[in-house]
């Protein structure tokens, strides 16, 4: 079962700035993860427009060209869920430098920096870099299809052994 993975992507969804309001003054949001079939989900955070949720989700990488995606809702008790907003992004930047193996350079080098463009949803320039022996990447990205709002993730690669690997 192992053997077709690539191996982990953990995905801290760390934070939301200035989400759209989709109560009255506020909104209850949560974040849902998705790539390929797997679907992760964040808890909800009650009355805030800047949620911190500071949450690890693990997703299982078998096809590194599938992007990932990320849809912000409201919680509602009585209706359906509102939409806030989405966004999405490639890991394959990120795993071209997991595959270099950056061992040896000093902790918190950037190795590899990504411009915002019309083509992904960076907010800013992404850093990609070596910190305490791993590849990390820190992302702000900007929602779509939505007035405002911004979601702030960190990645971090894990290996497997007996994993097909990168």
């Amino acid at each position: 079962m192992v053997k077709h993975l690539l191996g982990l992507l953990k995905v801290k969804v760390v934070r939301g700035v200035n989400l759209a309001i989709r109560d009255v003054r506020s909104s209850d949001p949560y974040v849902v993860v998705r790539m390929g079939k797997q679907k992760l989900k964040t808890r909800i955070i009650k009355k805030s427009t800047n949620p911190y949720w500071n949450e690890d989700l693990t997703l299982s990488v078998e096809d590194s060209a599938l992007p990932v995606r990320l849809d912000v809702y409201d919680k509602d008790i009585f209706s359906c869920d509102d939409h806030m907003g989405t966004a999405e992004f490639d890991i394959r930047p990120f795993l071209e430098t997991v595959k270099k193996n950056p061992k040896g350079i000093p902790d918190g080098i950037a190795i590899k920096k990504l411009m915002p463009n019309r083509q992904n949803c960076l907010a800013e320039e992404s850093a990609i870099y070596w910190s305490q022996g791993k590849v990390t990447q820190d992302l702000a990205l900007r929602l779509r299809n939505v007035e405002c709002g911004e979601v702030e993730l960190k990645l971090q690669w894990v290996s497997i052994p007996g994993a097909k690997g990168l």
